[in-house]
């Protein structure tokens, strides 16, 4: 059945953009891992780069297509954008390279906690109850994985 309403029809666009977002995503961790394990590709950051030309491209289609809108940064908040998504991508990649997938998953859920903290730190982001309580659950799950995988 189709969705009818507007509300119907923007939750399966939001249901579709999440299953799309984990599809590519453990696709990309699949194939990476693969590079790297099976055929000793060894150059994480030519990986990170043709990710972000992937990326890049599919943005200029999806805005081409209007699915998508343009949208502007200051220079320096654009700059800083980039240089830690780059180192953070570098990193996961290697640690791609060196772990298991799951020490790799394990690892990148402690990504949202230290992202968090730095926001506090540099931003002087304050969250809720409910998003500490949150991050503590991820907290103790990356704990009890970590332990498991020992």
């Amino acid at each position: 059945m189709a969705p009818s309403s507007k509300a119907d029809k923007k939750a399966a666009l939001d249901a579709s953009a999440w299953m799309f977002n984990v599809v590519t995503s453990v696709g990309i961790i699949i194939v990476n891992k693969a590079l790297m394990a099976n055929y000793g590709f060894s150059f994480a950051t030519t990986l990170t780069g043709l990710h972000f030309a992937t990326t890049t491209l599919m943005t200029v289609v999806l805005r081409g297509l209007g699915y998508i809108q343009p949208s502007h940064l200051p220079i320096p908040e654009l700059l800083k954008f980039v240089l830690f998504a780059n180192f953070s991508i570098v990193g996961m990649n290697v640690s791609l390279m060196w772990n298991s997938v799951g020490f790799y998953q394990i690892a990148k859920l402690t990504m949202i906690p230290v992202s968090c903290l730095l926001e506090v730190v540099f931003d002087k982001i304050r969250y809720s109850r409910d998003t500490k309580l949150s991050i503590a659950i991820v907290l103790l799950g990356v704990v009890l994985c970590a332990q498991l995988l020992m």
